[in-house]
């Protein structure tokens, strides 16, 4: 299963961002789902880096095994490997 997380609708809202970031991880932990696909668009690049901050935090660092960037869509990032974090 695959999840998706469009985050153009919302680029400009710094706390809903990362809401919607928290909660799309905990939903792919909950539904076991292999892969998030997280779209912050093409743009300045900005928001692109503020997800993969986030990414790099140590808590939700734990839940995936690797990030790919899309080669294809510079304003795509893969999150794969989702995995239930140890308690």
């Amino acid at each position: 299963m695959k999840l998706k997380l469009d985050l153009h609708d919302i680029f400009n809202k710094g706390h809903d961002i990362d809401r919607a970031l928290r909660g799309i991880m905990d939903e792919a932990v909950a539904k076991k789902a292999t892969m998030v696909e997280i779209i912050p668009g093409k743009g300045s690049g900005q928001l692109k880096k503020r997800v993969l901050r986030f990414l790099d935090q140590k808590d939700v660092k734990q839940l995936y095994h690797r990030v790919e960037k899309d080669s294809k869509n510079f304003g795509r990032l893969f999150s794969g490997g989702i995995t239930t974090p140890a308690p």
